[in-house]
């Protein structure tokens, strides 16, 4: 399967988001078959929720189309990669592959900052690969919060 498309997809998310003045982050998750089950981009600012990442959404959508709490046949593919939490929530839900955009030099769970979805003490860890259209992914955020610094 073509992993650019999949993040071309996860980039249309983002600019969802770039477009309610959310940090633009988008996320896909799509089946072995090449099926996408879930989208979502950051919704943080319009549902005051800080828990509202576009993985998350995502995430939520997926288990939702696919009748099912795991999602080990399933790729997630993010425009940045996954903080904390995110990294958490895919690793409960079993998620089988995260693909991402951008490194995050500060929040980064997927081996930048702390490697959440590599450690050998939780009970999955999921095939994990980065900078896929990187620079595309890079250029958005750059893009977002230059305009912020300039307002």
């Amino acid at each position: 399967m073509d992993l650019s498309y999949f993040m071309e997809q996860a980039l249309r998310e983002a600019i969802k988001a770039y477009e309610k003045k959310e940090v633009p982050v988008g996320a896909v998750v799509f089946d072995a078959r090449g099926r996408i089950v879930g989208r979502g981009h950051n919704q943080v600012e319009e549902l005051s929720d800080a828990t509202a990442h576009a993985e998350m959404i995502a995430l939520t959508a997926a288990m939702a189309t696919c009748g099912s709490k795991y999602l080990e046949d399933c790729t997630l593919a993010v425009t940045l990669e996954p903080c904390p939490m995110c990294a958490g929530a895919i690793v409960n839900a079993k998620v089988g592959r995260i693909v991402f955009g951008a490194y995050d030099p500060r929040m980064g769970a997927c081996g930048t900052v702390m490697n959440i979805t590599a450690t050998r003490e939780l009970n999955h860890r999921p095939e994990v690969y980065g900078g896929i259209l990187e620079h595309k992914a890079q250029g958005l955020l750059r893009e977002f919060f230059r305009g912020l610094r300039n307002q």
